[in-house]
Formats: C-alpha cells, sequence, structure tokens
C-alpha cells in the first residue's frame, strides 16, 4: 500500500492519520442546516477555521446525500460550489470536491479548482472513469447501498464486510483498468449510506480486514452520523462531537488514515493525545 496519496496538485503523506474538513454548500445540510449556503463569506471564514484548526484537506460539496435527500441538478450543484472553490484552490491545501456528477467534476477539473474528487457512487456516473483517467486528481471511492433518498429504507447484507469488500475492490480494479494509477485512490466503506447501526459496527471492526482485502488506504466518515446518535443518545447532530472523535479514533486504531469531519478542532486533539499515548 503506498505511504502517499497521489493528487493533482499535492503528494499526501500518508504515514500519519489526516484529517479532511467538511464544508457543507447544501441548504438541507444534516448538520449545520445550510449555514453556510449562498454566503461565500460565510464559507470562506469556515473553511478557513477548519484549517486553523488543524484540518489537512478541505472537502467542499453542494449536494446533501443524507438519508431521503432529493438529487440536485448538476448546474445548481456547481453553482452552489463554484465560488468557493475558486477561492481555495488558490490556497497552498489539497482541495477535495464532494460529487457524484461527471460533469461537476469536469468543471472543476478542467479549471485547476479540485485536487481530489470524493465521490459517493464510486465513479459510476457515465464518463466519470474516463475523466478521472485524462486528469490527476485523487479519488474517493464510496460504497453505498442505493441512493441517499431510498438508501435507509430497509438495508440488508449477508454479510456487509464481504460485500462491501468486493464492491470497493471492483471499483477500484475498474479505476486501474480505465488508467488510473493505484497511488491515486483511496477508498470509504460509507458509514450510514444504507447500513443499519449493526451493519456500521460490524464494518468498523472490520475495518483491518477490509484493508487487507484492498491493499488501499482507507478513509472513515464517521462524523456526526446517525449511529452516533443512536449510541449515545444525543438526537442534535451539532452535540455529536464527542461521540464523532471517539468513533474517530476507533477507525484510526483499526487502520483509516484519513477522517473526514465536522469538528476538525476536537478531532485533532483527539488524535495528538491519542498518538502520544500509545
Amino acid at each position: 500500500m503506498s505511504s502517499c496519496w497521489l493528487t493533482t496538485r499535492f503528494s499526501i503523506d500518508l504515514s500519519r492519520p489526516r484529517v479532511m474538513g467538511i464544508v457543507n454548500l447544501t441548504p438541507d445540510s444534516f448538520s449545520d442546516g445550510g449555514r453556510y449556503s449562498g454566503s461565500l463569506k460565510n464559507a470562506l471564514a469556515h473553511a478557513e477555521k477548519l484549517l486553523a484548526d488543524g484540518a489537512d484537506i478541505l472537502d467542499v460539496g453542494g449536494e446533501s446525500t443524507r438519508p431521503n435527500a432529493a438529487p440536485v441538478a448538476a448546474d445548481e450543484e456547481w453553482q452552489r460550489v463554484a465560488p468557493l472553490l475558486e477561492e481555495i484552490s488558490r490556497w497552498n491545501v489539497p482541495v477535495s470536491l464532494d460529487t457524484r456528477r461527471t460533469a461537476t467534476m469536469r468543471r472543476a477539473l478542467e479549471r485547476g479548482w479540485a485536487d481530489i474528487i470524493n465521490d459517493v457512487q464510486a465513479l459510476e456516473d457515465e464518463g466519470a472513469l474516463e475523466l478521472l483517467a485524462e486528469h490527476r486528481a485523487g479519488v474517493c471511492l464510496m460504497h453505498m447501498e442505493g441512493q441517499p433518498e431510498n438508501m435507509q429504507d430497509n438495508p440488508q447484507y449477508r454479510d456487509v464486510c464481504t460485500e462491501v469488500a468486493a464492491y470497493l475492490r471492483g471499483r477500484a480494479d475498474a479505476c486501474r483498468q480505465a488508467g488510473i494509477d493505484g497511488g491515486r485512490i483511496v477508498l470509504d466503506p460509507g458509514f450510514g449510506f444504507g447500513k443499519t447501526l449493526e451493519h456500521n459496527i460490524a464494518l468498523l471492526h472490520d475495518l483491518p480486514r477490509l484493508q487487507r482485502e484492498t491493499c488501499l488506504p482507507l478513509l472513515a466518515g464517521l462524523s456526526r452520523k446517525r449511529m452516533i446518535g443512536e449510541i449515545t443518545g444525543r438526537d442534535l447532530p451539532a452535540e455529536r462531537a464527542a461521540g464523532s472523535a471517539a468513533a474517530a479514533l476507533a477507525a484510526v486504531e483499526r487502520g483509516a488514515l484519513i477522517l473526514r469531519v465536522h469538528d476538525v478542532r476536537d478531532t485533532v486533539d483527539a488524535l495528538k493525545v491519542w498518538q502520544r499515548l500509545r
């Protein structure tokens, strides 16, 4: 497994865990209620704070993929993310674009505004593989059962770990066959995307197996998710920071090398203590 994540402008050192800070530009975000949607000034201030708190990567998204979320047209998604991408692409920080649409990916990559494509559909949109083969961006391939609008209706697996591993291994192979270097690929098991609490816990416990079977770096996105609320009894996502940090440490102990989080400072502090006490 490569010790670096190769992206458009950066080779991200994965000899220690990295923190990806989330910048949601959606009016219906589950975590912040659209606080940064429609205001470039607020979005920039939030991005700056994430970096000040210790984020290694900024992840910008213009479509909510929470359970029961309605799809957003590609043009609307682009209008949401483009102003911020244009600004932060000038900063000396890796910029990840969270999108599942080839059209949105193309606009960002052709302008040089994205170093990483973070796709909840693992580049399954028509033309996505071919597009990424033409560019040098890093890619994050995620597993999702169903679509956001129906993924939590009744998710079922015979063996969630085996099925998730097989899917991600297949998508990684498709990337390589399309001409995408393996050093550019990171995998995300998709906690909360078409999975019950029991499925999520099983996946978390089996992260070492997932890493062995794929031989690729793993990203864990557990931040503020419903599973944290179910375990802690915290109904409001903003009250799940401590639980999210605990889950992040559990993921790192089991091999995750990138943590996608809302609460960057809490996560960075938890990692510092964990690393010092090891």
